[in-house]
């Protein structure tokens, strides 16, 4: 038996500070993002149940591909460069179900 998401779009962002001067999602302006994408997200009136859901994560072990984000339930993996990469996963993804495919990381799971 199948049951619904209870969000249709559940999206976390790595927020991990690494120790030592390692290289982390956090010197990319990950904590920016995420501040802009939850704001956004909610400015739109998607966020809540059976909407969206923006939530902070610890290291998700994709630092190469840093900063990272990925968006479930269909495990699409993003890597962003500014509020301007973040508006265009909000608009395309998670408003309009497309995913966009020059911010996804090489082999997403979800393709």
């Amino acid at each position: 038996m199948t049951h619904p998401s209870y969000y249709k779009h559940h999206v976390f962002f790595c927020l991990n500070q690494r120790e030592e001067g390692q290289a982390c999602c956090t010197d990319h302006q990950a904590q920016a993002a995420w501040k802009h994408c939850k704001s956004k997200v909610k400015a739109l009136g998607i966020n809540g149940a059976q909407g969206v859901r923006v939530n902070q994560a610890g290291c998700l072990d994709r630092c190469a591909g840093g900063p990272v984000m990925v968006v479930y339930p269909e495990a699409i993996w993003y890597t962003f460069v500014d509020t301007a990469d973040i508006d265009e996963i909000i608009e395309s993804h998670l408003q309009n179900g497309q995913p966009v495919e020059r911010l996804m990381l090489p082999d997403n799971v979800g393709r």
